[in-house]
């Protein structure tokens, strides 16, 4: 009984702080889920799987473009991530692991693609540290590109050993 009651006092303050925090993962997360639902019902996924088998283009290199244009759309990575891999979710049940491994890699490196005025993160960035917002574009969302790019070169030097 006294352990409970300890208990109770510590955590009581805690608990509305702690689901203050996870609330709004869950609701991005949520949000995403939802959104790559909506996709995959309207056919989007069959649509992008026809597209790439007419265009010859690489798994790796549409999981991208679907990443990018999201998230440039959105704003939001997790949303980029989680929607084109539900988008591309046809391809990827033909290709082995390891091809699974970089198609993932591709989707998360396009959900990084150039951070702007509609990516929470930017607008943390730019208060934290005290810029405008032409200067959190020149720094944060350049940062971002080049890591994006940069994967992506990565990921396709990979794909050429795997």
């Amino acid at each position: 009984m006294g352990l409970a009651a300890a208990v109770t006092v510590v955590l009581t303050p805690v608990v509305p702080m702690l689901v203050a925090v996870i609330a709004g993962i869950l609701l991005v997360v949520g949000a995403g889920g939802g959104f790559v639902q909506i996709l995959v019902d309207a056919g989007v996924g069959d649509l992008v799987g026809r597209y790439a088998g007419a265009a010859a283009l690489s798994p790796l290199l549409l999981g991208r473009l679907v990443a990018v244009g999201i998230r440039v759309a959105t704003g939001s990575a997790t949303v980029a991530s989680i929607t084109a891999a539900g988008i591309v979710a046809p391809l990827a049940a033909g290709l082995e692991a390891p091809a699974v491994a970089l198609l993932a890699l591709a989707l998360g490196a396009g959900s990084l693609y150039f951070s702007h005025v509609n990516d929470a993160g930017f607008w943390l960035v730019k208060e934290y540290f005290g810029l405008s917002v032409g200067q959190t574009i020149t720094s944060w969302s350049l940062m971002e590109t080049i890591i994006s790019v940069m994967a992506l070169l990565l990921v396709l030097l990979l794909s050429r050993f795997v």
